[in-house]
């Protein structure tokens, strides 16, 4: 029996079924990126992404040189796209090393991966990053055709996509997104006149691959929908798509309460007439927003129950006052996850902390022990 009261089981079937969604919605051309960063959204970087590229994934993709070399380290052999690109001569030379693909935005970068190139008599893969619209890391669009100039004069590299990233594909106005995609178009179309390949362009994030086809290009880059998150609460999947993370706690204790008893910091909740109370054993140090308090809900039972009072950093309470069933100290605590009787989402817990399943899911997985089922 495990002594830890609470934990993460992440579900490898579910992250199959999720990434074989996204073939369902791009079809046969586009090639894939899983997004990875972060320790997979919180999920365990090196598990999921054994089980990716055991399921046909084209590439990866992490944010620094530090997870790709894992990756590398773990024994993963698909292509990695570091997403933020390298910082020095030393990074350069391990992207070489290693066979890992770089984003690149500016030209020392490019220069210190020639000269590794070079010296290690390698042809170097990179993706040049625009800001089409973003206005977050990347290299404006209009500054592309003199920036592609310059690197096809460096020897060893091979420019083998462009990339940008969408800002507000989730949104029901979508004419910002299709300024970015064709400002992203026109950009691959006069890369290819100067005569390069470019085979793998890729705009399309997880709203993107959702709402917008005209993004596919020739890679995805799935990231939240990958773990059965929605891009924002509200934002309707035209797929079905499986959580891949539950969250599981424990009672503490249960006790009965009269009326007009104050509950946990602030006294924000009183009880409303007698109630029964179940403490349970995951709070704010788990990852679990204080901002859920007094909106939040769990399964304790199967069934859904209301979260009571602050959520304290090892605890919180819930409201078992109208369940039927007998409720113990030790009984299961779903807090992401379902029953035969109900089902709280990452996108729910979101809702309730006004956030998005994205900051939800790592907040929890960095912070549980995770279990993996197949």
């Amino acid at each position: 029996m495990s002594h830890l009261p609470n934990t993460i089981k992440i579900r490898l079937s579910a992250l199959a079924h999720n990434l074989n969604q996204v073939r369902r919605l791009i079809g046969p051309k586009p090639r894939i990126m899983g997004i990875v960063k972060s320790d997979a959204y919180g999920h365990g970087l090196i598990q999921v992404s054994r089980s990716l590229e055991k399921n046909g994934i084209d590439a990866l993709g992490v944010t620094f040189l530090h997870e790709a070399l894992e990756l590398r380290q773990n024994g993963v052999r698909v292509p990695v796209i570091i997403l933020c690109g390298i910082r020095s001569r030393e990074e350069a030379d391990l992207v070489v090393k290693e066979d890992i693909t770089p984003m690149i935005f500016d030209m020392s970068s490019a220069e210190w991966l020639s000269r590794s190139a070079v010296r290690e008599a390698k042809r170097v893969p990179i993706h040049l990053k625009l800001d089409t619209g973003m206005g977050r890391l990347g290299l404006p669009h209009v500054e592309a055709p003199a920036f592609l100039r310059r690197l096809m004069e460096l020897e060893g590299l091979y420019v083998e996509g462009l990339a940008s990233h969408l800002s507000s594909a989730d949104s029901p106005e979508s004419d910002f997104t299709i300024n970015q995609i064709r400002r992203f178009e026109a950009a691959v179309d006069m890369g290819r006149s100067m005569g390069l390949e470019l085979p793998l362009n890729h705009l399309a994030n997880s709203a993107g691959i959702m709402a917008h086809p005209d993004s596919h290009f020739d890679m995805v880059r799935p990231g939240i929908m990958l773990y059965g998150g929605l891009p924002s609460p509200e934002f309707s999947c035209p797929v079905p798509l499986k959580p891949v993370m539950e969250f599981r706690g424990r009672v503490l204790q249960v006790r009965d309460l009269p009326d007009r008893t104050p509950v946990s910091y602030g006294r924000t909740y009183y009880t409303q007439g007698p109630q029964r109370l179940a403490i349970t054993s995951a709070g704010y140090a788990d990852g679990l927003h204080r901002r859920i308090s007094n909106k939040g809900k769990a399964l304790i039972a199967g069934e859904k129950v209301d979260m009571v009072g602050a959520v304290c950093m090892n605890m919180i309470l819930c409201d078992i006052t109208s369940l039927q069933t007998e409720v113990r100290p030790g009984d299961e605590v779903i807090y992401i996850g379902d029953s035969d009787k109900g089902a709280i989402f990452g996108d729910d817990v979101a809702r309730w902390a006004e956030t998005i399943s994205y900051e939800v899911f790592c907040s929890i997985g960095q912070k549980v022990t995770k279990e993996y089922i197949e």
